[in-house]
């Protein structure tokens, strides 16, 4: 399959996928110890479950310095390219920040689509968030997300769906035009959130004339709290066990033994 073909057919749903944890291995020398490498793997391997990619590969890279054009060494990159070639791999999940030259150069050495940790989560979001402000918030971290690597943006806006669908990028011949359509979206994105938060601003007002606190359910995303919370409340939020499968608040009126009542909140984990 060619890249082109690659670049643009490639859809989340059961797309064939690799997991890359690059990590240094250098000695910290005096530095606080950071997240076991196999923890970091294992949890950017539970982000894909989240949008549901086949992962057919994962692999611990250790690296003693970032390569410039590629991120990782050519040694790395020469077994890389093998691997996905016999497994057949569509997209390739690099778990760190990429710059967009180094992402470019890693899909056309590749030949599969190449998305960074920043990428992924905002794919995720976006076929997670339900509420209209969610939405909106979350094509518009998108869409800034690509105003600044515009090497490989997204085709036509007319295009996009939830999720985002791991869009190919246009020909050079239409950055321009792109850079124009992304900064004409982003302000129509920006006054329809205001108007949003207008709204939301007015419920909150009313709220706080209600005689009840509120009680904020927080913590890592994944932690269990939208289970505790329709347990608490009988609500029927959605609560899997996956990364960040809630994306809205939720509130909902949570009579105590006490007799008082409070608002409990379903917060977004972190």
């Amino acid at each position: 399959m060619g890249r082109d073909a690659r670049a643009n057919g490639a859809a989340v749903g059961g797309a064939r996928a690799a997991v890359l944890h690059p990590y240094d291995k250098r000695p910290a020398h005096g530095a606080k110890p950071g997240r076991a490498p196999a923890a970091a793997l294992a949890e950017a391997v539970g982000l894909e479950a989240a949008i549901d990619l086949d992962v057919v590969l994962q692999r611990l890279v250790p690296m003693t310095r970032v390569r410039p054009s590629t991120y990782l060494g050519e040694g790395t990159l020469a077994a890389l390219v093998a691997a996905v070639a016999e497994a057949g791999i569509a997209v390739v999940i690099v778990d760190t920040a990429l710059a967009a030259v180094q992402q470019r150069n890693l899909e056309r050495a590749l030949n599969a689509k190449v998305i960074d940790r920043t990428g992924l989560i905002l794919e995720i979001f976006g076929a997670r968030a339900r509420t209209r402000e969610g939405v909106l918030q979350v094509e518009l971290a998108h869409l800034s997300y690509q105003q600044s690597r515009l090497v490989r943006s997204w085709t036509h806006l007319e295009r996009q769906r939830g999720g985002f669908g791991f869009l190919g990028g246009p020909g050079e011949s239409q950055i321009e035009t792109d850079r124009r359509l992304l900064r004409d979206r982003i302000a129509h994105l920006r006054r329809d959130l205001d108007q949003v938060r207008r709204t939301r601003a007015l419920h909150r007002r009313r709220r706080a004339q209600a005689p009840y606190p509120v009680v904020a359910l927080v913590g890592y995303t994944n932690a269990g709290k939208s289970t505790l919370f329709n347990r608490a409340t009988a609500a029927a939020v959605a609560a899997k066990d996956m990364l960040f499968s809630t994306l809205d608040t939720t509130i909902r009126q949570l009579p105590l033994k006490s007799g008082q009542t409070v608002l409990l909140s379903d917060t977004v984990g972190f």
